[in-house]
């Protein structure tokens, strides 16, 4: 392949059809990816929701089984991105050789990882949606607010999903994933607000988590789950941004370096 001379993405709508060949080959196994996708946050869901929840019944007001939904939905969108971004990137990438297969056709690189990018963004929202789906049942989110929330959630999902690029385009082999999730996702988890506020934390780390980006996830979705506007939309809204824009950034430059130098 020939290395490009240009330094800024260069996009088209050729990646709709790179997104469209993505979603059909999920649709032949829908059914398994979303049950995969909502199980582990469903199990801790009615886990820790019910079970803790029968022991610390209220959390800032808030019953601990609507407060833990409200997070957990969150955690499931940056999971679903981010797994789709790293294993099946890269299984796609590097393994199965469809992107070289792509880049023989008249598309661009760039193309390719907006579509995956995207394509992983929707994958988050479709698992996302099954959750809403289960909060609804038990009585949560059932709001004007909440339906603010599915843009919100497919921002969170396009974040995400561009951190989850730049390691793909860093790994050598899916066990370099395993540094990803130990040491930037889960911790991420414990520091964010998802089970438990932030304002219980030391001062350091809140200093931490006031700039995570599934921290501001938190803090948008959780009050228009709760039937309230967020206390500060623009602040968190422009954090998930910029990792967003930067991250996508250097998933572009990096994806370049490894596949067209």
């Amino acid at each position: 392949m020939k290395s490009t001379n240009y330094t800024f993405p260069a996009f088209s709508t050729r990646a709709f059809p790179i997104w469209q060949r993505n979603f059909l080959v999920w649709k032949k196994l829908a059914g398994a990816s979303v049950l995969g996708n909502i199980a582990d946050p469903l199990i801790t869901l009615l886990a820790f929701g019910y079970g803790l929840g029968s022991l610390l019944t209220h959390v800032d007001g808030i019953p601990y089984i609507q407060y833990l939904a409200s997070g957990s939905i969150c955690m499931s969108i940056m999971m679903a991105a981010s797994f789709e971004a790293l294993y099946s990137a890269f299984s796609r990438m590097h393994v199965q050789k469809t992107w070289e297969a792509l880049l023989n056709a008249p598309l661009a690189l760039d193309d390719v990882v907006l579509a995956e990018m995207l394509w992983a963004a929707t994958k988050a929202l479709i698992s996302g949606l099954a959750i809403l789906l289960v909060i609804f049942a038990l009585g949560i989110g059932l709001h004007p607010h909440t339906l603010l929330v599915l843009p919100l959630l497919f921002l969170i999902g396009m974040m995400f999903a561009s951190l989850g690029l730049v390691v793909n385009a860093l790994a050598k082999g899916y066990d370099f994933f395993t540094y990803y999730f130990t040491l930037v996702l889960t911790p991420m988890v414990f520091l964010s607000g998802v089970y438990y506020p932030v304002a219980q934390l030391p001062g350091w780390l809140q200093g931490i988590a006031s700039v995570l980006p599934l921290g501001a996830a938190v803090n948008l979705v959780r009050p228009l789950l709760l039937g309230h506007w967020p206390s500060a939309p623009l602040l968190d809204i422009g954090i998930l941004l910029a990792y967003c824009i930067v991250a996508f950034y250097a998933a572009i430059v990096l994806t370049r370096k490894r596949l067209l130098n």
